[in-house]
């Protein structure tokens, strides 16, 4: 366990329009970082390739060493509720939604990337937070994602 977060979180909430991550245990918050979502962060992900992030209860599934970013913790959008719209509509409802770093070698130019939003739907930290994140987020810890 990192020396920052010294609790293990029983969930955690995403706040988009504070663009916050916040770690939960029993309620109370026991760690909190801002966060960068997809370049079209407002409304519920629709589809693949629309670079929203989802909204609704989720689970932090797996964790992902190996990514393409610093780490990354899977969500596991979509749920049945998404891919029941996504069809109705004929759409993808896209997925590979993760809570990740920064794109492997870019780690130092997170004072600037996290000024904005730039991943594709995903929730972006900066690697250090993402360690803290990592050790504190157990694999099947649920997520709230709210507007």
């Amino acid at each position: 366990m990192s020396a920052a977060v010294a609790e293990t979180a029983d969930s955690v909430l995403v706040d988009k329009s504070d663009e916050k991550l916040y770690l939960l245990r029993e309620g109370a918050v026991i760690a909190e970082y801002s966060v960068s979502f997809g370049a079209n962060p407002k409304g519920h992900k629709q589809q693949e390739g629309d670079e929203r992030t989802p909204e609704g209860s989720y689970v932090l599934d797996y964790k992902k060493e190996d990514s393409e970013f610093y780490r990354a913790i899977h969500i596991s959008y979509p749920n049945e509720k998404d891919r029941e719209s996504a069809a109705e509509r004929g759409v993808d409802p896209g997925g590979a939604i993760m809570i990740h770093g920064q794109r492997n070698g870019l780690g130092w130019l997170s004072f600037i990337t996290q000024r904005f939003d730039w991943t594709d739907g995903c929730i972006a930290v900066t690697n250090g937070e993402m360690d803290e994140i990592w050790d504190a987020v157990p694999v099947d810890t649920p997520i709230e994602i709210r507007e």
